[in-house]
């Protein structure tokens, strides 16, 4: 059974693996056999966004690509909130035109992630990467429908076990993102923290796969 793996920057072509690579517009690379393609909030560039919105919605009609993202909101960088808040809205719509689920990247602007999605009325999944927060913010998202993917800080921090405990199994997703760590370490850990095996685990994200991507793993 093979190892799906939320989002990373770092393809690894390895057969035992899916992987959902993280791609950005003005970079795009037609190699990889599944990805997702967004804006990150770190790399708006105002002068380009028409353009790498039009780069989007063309791959966001590739069968090949699963989810729109990452895109988000992030009150710790420089780019005002208000050009993140635009540039994020007008990619949930295209999100919602072509039915894909969306990779969220969030830093403490999670009750406007979710005022977002409320207001566009966005019914297709919404999946929040590299979760690092804790049971009250966990649980606010659960509230609102949001999927919650692990990785770096759930290897890094000690601290999040007992708040992915607490994740309903047809909630959640495993990732690396940027980590040196393998996927395989990764459902490791899970599967010690859900006290369950690591097939279980392979066999409860793939479910939710075919649940949100439509798509069924060997």
């Amino acid at each position: 059974m093979k190892y799906f793996n939320l989002h990373t920057h770092k393809a690894t072509q390895n057969p035992n693996r899916i992987e959902l690579v993280n791609q950005y517009p003005n970079e795009f690379r037609d190699s990889f056999p599944y990805y997702s393609i967004g804006i990150h909030p770190w790399y708006i560039v105002e002068e380009r966004i028409a353009s790498d919105l039009e780069i989007i919605e063309q791959q966001l009609q590739d069968p090949n690509c699963l989810a729109l993202g990452e895109c988000g909101l992030d009150k710790r960088i420089a780019i005002p909130l208000d050009v993140q808040q635009s540039v994020f809205e007008q990619q949930l719509q295209l999100a919602q035109k072509y039915n894909k689920p969306v990779v969220i990247h969030c830093v403490a602007a999670y009750q406007e992630v979710i005022a977002c999605s409320k207001k566009l009325k966005i019914s297709v999944p919404l999946l929040i990467h590299g979760f690092s927060k804790n049971e009250t913010v966990a649980q606010s998202l659960l509230n609102n429908g949001f999927y919650l993917s692990f990785g770096k800080y759930l290897v890094q921090n000690p601290a999040l076990k007992s708040v992915f405990q607490k994740v309903p199994d047809d909630r959640f997703f495993l990732e690396t993102d940027t980590i040196e760590n393998e996927i395989e370490e990764v459902y490791v850990l899970a599967a010690q923290y859900k006290n369950t095996t690591v097939k279980a685990i392979q066999q409860q994200i793939n479910a939710n796969i075919k649940r949100v991507f439509g798509l069924t793993l060997d």
